[in-house]
Parts: structure tokens; sequence; C-alpha cells
């Protein structure tokens, strides 16, 4: 989007996130061209971008790079959560293998001076041993084997391409928890709850990054053509006890396992690293994406949050059904307390 006749391709667009940011690019001035590329087509409008079904897993993706005349490769299909078959073996193939495969196609490419990827906090992971805020030069973890572990060795395979082609612009976001009415993300699921669980003894800090603004920073990073790694959120922290008052949800305090024992049958499980970042909590310092980068969200951390508010259904007679279902995974089938004993816990979490 820096001048005239770019010519962007798109991974991942069958997803939401892929195919708006496809169709607003193709919506500029300055783009000649918009290719989207994944395995299934999107569903919606994709506005004037041009589909190609391709597996970014397959050397195929080369050829279309080719042939497409491409500068411009933005890498967003890097998923959070296994789909509904396949499971975490097919998601880090999807991830890892995917990610491979496409620097391989962006190396051999004689045209491609541009690379963009959407990566996580996540990365950062969330622990008691954790800085106030994290910095794009803090130590990123691969300890475990689930979303963060696959974006660890991503951003590692793309600072390896990035040393190898120094003549390309390689620009990492890693991206705070996203948030927004359309958004539907495990952060999402988890706060669209009729009854929130909370961690007993711990209110953890949480950062998110509007939907909005994710999709200005894309534009934004592609636009300006800067390399490096830039935390993208919004400004300001909450703590979830704040994040809930703000949801006018009720809460219930649970042991580390009771985080999922609120799901529904058609959320996703809670995940480890959504596990941990419920437990401890995380910040991101987003001095250098300003300074740098030149970038700033319009949302802070608190309007996100309201805004992802005001879209949400009142829980009205779906709390008593939720607690009856919480009270039949409990084991040994602990009694669950009623609302007003839940409204004096959360208050005595909130000021704990």
């Amino acid at each position: 989007m820096a001048s005239a006749g770019r010519v962007v391709l798109v991974t991942g667009v069958s997803r939401d996130l892929g195919r708006r940011f496809a169709r607003a690019a193709a919506a500029h001035p300055n783009v000649e061209r918009v290719i989207g590329v994944d395995v299934v087509p999107p569903r919606g409008d994709i506005g004037g971008m041009s589909f190609v079904r391709a597996d970014i897993r397959n050397p195929v993706i080369a050829k279309v790079i080719a042939k497409e005349d491409v500068d411009t490769v933005v890498h967003l299909s890097i998923i959070s959560t296994p789909g509904s078959s396949g499971g975490r073996s097919m998601m880090k193939e999807l991830n890892v293998i995917g990610t491979m495969q496409l620097l391989a196609a962006c190396q051999k490419s004689a045209t491609v001076r541009h690379l963009v990827v959407k990566s996580t906090a996540h990365v950062y992971g969330a622990s008691n041993r954790d800085p106030a805020m994290f910095t794009e030069t803090s130590e990123t973890r691969r300890a475990g084997g689930g979303y963060a572990k696959d974006v660890a060795e991503i951003e590692g395979y793309v600072r390896g391409f990035a040393r190898r082609r120094p003549d390309v612009c390689v620009t990492t976001l890693r991206c705070a928890n996203v948030i927004g009415p359309k958004v539907d993300s495990p952060i999402t699921s988890y706060l669209r709850l009729p009854v929130i669980p909370r961690r007993i003894g711990f209110d953890p800090r949480l950062q998110f990054l509007h939907e909005s603004d994710l999709y200005a920073a894309l534009g934004h990073a592609v636009r300006a053509e800067t390399s490096g790694t830039f935390n993208v959120a919004g400004n300001g922290v909450m703590p979830l006890s704040q994040v809930v008052r703000r949801l006018r949800r009720p809460t219930m305090p649970v042991p580390s396992f009771g985080l999922g024992l609120l799901r529904p049958a058609h959320v996703a499980p809670v995940s480890p690293e959504l596990r941990a970042l419920l437990t401890y909590g995380r910040g991101i310092d987003t001095t250098r994406t300003r300074e740098v980068l030149g970038f700033e969200p319009t949302y802070s951390t608190a309007a996100a949050l309201d805004d992802f508010a005001s879209d949400l259904v009142p829980t009205g007679g779906r709390i008593d059904e939720m607690l009856a279902a919480v009270e039949e995974r409990l084991p040994g089938r602990t009694p669950v307390p009623d609302i007003a004993s839940i409204g004096r816990s959360t208050e005595e979490l909130g000021h704990g």
C-alpha cells in the first residue's frame, strides 16, 4: 500500500480476519491486486480480492507467487485452536509446516520485497515470574505443546528467512488478544459466558486489541515497510475483576481445573495458553510500535472492552442452567453457591 501497483498475497482468507483484511486491502488506491489463498473459499463479501484455492503446505504456493508477480505477502493463516477434525497434530502442521513452505516460496521469489506476519503476545507465555510489561526483546517461550509453541517456532523460521533474504522487509506483529463484537475466539468465548469463572486467589491483568485496530495495524505495517518485531495492543491494562464488572457478568471463583467447568458444549476447551493468561495475566509494552513503526491503536483496552460489551446478550435465565451444569461436572457433586454468594465472592476477589 506504500506505492502504486502493489500486488498483495494474503493467506488464511477462509477465516474472517483474512477475508476482511484482504477485502480492505483490495479497496486501497495504491494496491493493484490482492490474491487471497486458502484451501477452502471464503464466505461472505470478498470485495475486489481474487481467490486462489491453494494449500500453503504445498510447494505449489511458490507457483502462485511467481505467476501473480506478488511483491507483498501478509501471512494470517496461523490458527490458535485445533479444528473440528485433525486435532492438535493437524493444527501444528497447518501452522508450522505451512509457514515453512510459504517462507521457502518467498525465499525463491524474485519479486517479493515485503513479508508481514501476524504473531501473538502468547509467545511470551504467562507465569508468576513475568516482568511487569514484556518488550520485544523479552525472552519468548517454547514450553508446552500448543499454540504458543507453534508461534515461537514460526517466529524462529521468520527470523531465519530475514537473515537469508536481507533485501526483503520482514515485519512481525505480536498482537494482544483481539476482541470486538464480530470476533469469535477463545478469549471472546470465555468473556461471553453467562457466568465467568475466575481462579481463586488471582486477579490477572489483561490487555486487548480491538478488531478494527488489528486491521489498521496490518494495513499500516504494509504501507510503512518497517522491518522488525512490534507489540500491538490498546493502551492500558485491566485486572480481570474490573473486566467482568464492566461486562456486568456474574463470576464464580474456581480452582485451576475449574476454568473450563462453565464451558458450554459448543465452546472449545480452555487452552493451556488461555488458562495461564487467566491465572497470571500479561502486559506488553507498545512504545516501539508507536515510535518506530509509527502506529497507535484508536481503541484503548478499556474502550475495546466496552465496544465488545455493547453486543453481549443478557444472561437472563441462562445462569441457573449454567450453574446446574457446573454442579454436574464438579467432583463429588459439590453444591454450587447461589447467585448472592457468587456476587459476594466477586467483590472479595476484586479487593484481594
